[in-house]
């Protein structure tokens, strides 16, 4: 094994130990979703410390990974609702947001 394939098999377990422990701690549920983003962030800036040319490849990957995570177990994304009518309220043809 050449010291290029050494270098890959490493950098690859590192990859795999950030993307587990960054899913591993989204899982818990015990954060607020900024400090979940931000443990997300951190994730992809180490990422592209070991492949810095797979930006891309992370993009059409882990981020969709992660935002699925971060909605299910950080909450919702920060914003206003789309507010339902509740029972015996009639249902308006357009639902302004205020």
């Amino acid at each position: 094994m050449t010291e290029a394939e050494d270098d890959e098999r490493r950098r690859l377990r590192l990859l795999k130990m950030v993307v587990d422990l960054t899913t591993n701690v989204l899982v818990q549920g015990r954060m607020t979703r900024p400090e979940a983003e931000a443990l997300v962030a951190a994730a992809r800036r180490r990422v592209l410390e070991l492949f810095p040319d797979k930006a891309e490849t992370y993009d059409l990957i882990l981020a969709p990974r992660f935002a699925r995570l971060l909605d299910e177990f950080a909450g919702p994304r920060p914003g206003k609702l789309v507010p339902f009518p509740g029972p015996g309220e009639r249902r308006s043809p357009r639902f302004p947001v205020e």
